[in-house]
C-alpha cells in the first residue's frame, strides 16, 4: 500500500531483556499466529500493521476513523546492543515494556528499563503498557500479578498479563497503548501546542496525518 493510503504513523517500541517474548508478542498480533522457530533479535526489527482507529476530528468535539499504519519495533535486549537500541527512543511514540512471567529477574530489570526510558524517550513521562509475557505457562510463573501490579500502579502505567501462545490480551495491550498515543496527538491538536512534525510522514500528505514526537505534557 502506498504511504497516501493512511492517515498517521504510529511507531510502538517493545523493550525488555532478551528471551521475554518480544518477538512472539508482536508476531501474535501483526499476524494473529504463533511462531516457536524464532531466534534472538539482533539490532533492531520491526512489524507493520494496518488499522481503522475511531478518535476525535479536529474540532476536537466530533469522532472520525482514521486510518493507522503502525510500525512495531522490535529491540534486543542483551546489554550489547543497548546504544543501538537507545537510539530508537526518541522516535517511538508510545512503549511496550515487558517482562516473562516466569524470570523473576526480567521483572527485576524492569526498573532499569524504566530509567532508560526515561533519560532517552521522547518526554520525561512517555506513553507506556507494562506487559508481563508467558502467561500460559502457569506452573513455571515466578512474579505474581500483585507484584506486577503494584510496580505498574507506582509507575502510573497500565499493566496486561499476555501470551503469544494463546493470544491471550496481546491485542488489548497494544490497543491500549495506541489509545494512549492518539489522545496525546489529540489533545496536542487542540490545544494549539507547538510540536516538531516528523519528516519520516510522506511530504504530500494532509495535516492530519502528521507524526507527533514531542511531548503534550
Amino acid at each position: 500500500m502506498a504511504d497516501s493510503d493512511y492517515d498517521y504513523l504510529i511507531k510502538l517500541l517493545a523493550l525488555g531483556d532478551s528471551g521475554v517474548g518480544k518477538t512472539t508478542f508482536l508476531y501474535r498480533y501483526t499476524d494473529n499466529k504463533f511462531n516457536r522457530k524464532f531466534t534472538t533479535t539482533v539490532g533492531i526489527d520491526f512489524r507493520e500493521k494496518r488499522l481503522m482507529y475511531t478518535g476525535a476530528n479536529a474540532d476536537g468535539a466530533t469522532e472520525k476513523n482514521f486510518r493507522v499504519h503502525l510500525q512495531l519495533w522490535d529491540t534486543a535486549g542483551q546489554e550489547r546492543f543497548r546504544s543501538l537500541t537507545t537510539a530508537f527512543f526518541r522516535d517511538a511514540m508510545g512503549f511496550l515494556l515487558m517482562f516473562d512471567l516466569t524470570n523473576q529477574q526480567s521483572f527485576l530489570n524492569v526498573r532499569n528499563w524504566m530509567s532508560q526510558l526515561q533519560a532517552n524517550a521522547y518526554c520525561d513521562s512517555p506513553d507506556i503498557v507494562l506487559v508481563g509475557t508467558k502467561a500460559d505457562l502457569r506452573s513455571m510463573r515466578s512474579v505474581q500479578s500483585r507484584q506486577a501490579r503494584d510496580l505498574a500502579d507506582r509507575y502510573g502505567i497500565p499493566y496486561f498479563e499476555t501470551s503469544a501462545v494463546t493470544g491471550t490480551d496481546v491485542d488489548k495491550a497494544v490497543r491500549t497503548l495506541l489509545d494512549m498515543v492518539m489522545k496525546r496527538m489529540e489533545q496536542s491538536m487542540c490545544g494549539g501546542h507547538n510540536f516538531q512534525h516528523n519528516g519520516s510522514t510522506a511530504a504530500h500528505q494532509v495535516q492530519e496525518a502528521t507524526v507527533w514526537r514531542r511531548c503534550a505534557c
